[in-house]
């Protein structure tokens, strides 16, 4: 075994989030927040790149908007449950509807935000998600 390959073994696992969201500079904050506080990030601009990515099986935590053009969140949420993942999720969405709220928490999500949310509010979702997983 070679000195990286030996150095790699003992280095802890960073986690990684994926954001799946379609407003771009909104995408790029969450992630670069994530970073700031020293863990992974990749971004997404729909549910279909997630779901063409391998982060559904590589990915800790899941960041989720909940109105998207093409797939849904919420319709995400179904096939991920039905594909038996248990991938935690975050939901955001600048748009109120308690109805939506109830489902997504009824059916396993970690948190539902409403824009424009406080960055500590978002990291303790992460990290509520990092302990349950």
């Amino acid at each position: 075994m070679d000195e990286e390959t030996s150095h790699k073994l003992w280095m802890p696992r960073i986690p990684l989030i994926s954001v799946v969201d379609d407003d771009e500079a909104l995408r790029s904050s969450l992630e670069n927040l994530i970073r700031s506080v020293g863990l992974r990030a990749q971004g997404f601009s729909s549910a279909e790149a997630f779901l063409e990515s391998n982060q559904m099986h590589e990915a800790d935590c899941l960041i989720l908007d909940v109105r998207m053009p093409g797939m849904s969140g919420p319709e995400l949420q179904r096939q991920m449950v039905g594909a038996n993942s248990d991938l935690p999720i975050i939901f955001v969405t600048a748009h109120e509807d308690n109805d939506r709220r109830i489902q997504a928490l009824d059916a396993g999500a970690v948190a539902f935000l409403y824009k424009p949310f406080r960055e500590e509010e978002l990291l303790n979702a992460i990290d509520a998600a990092l302990k349950d997983s």
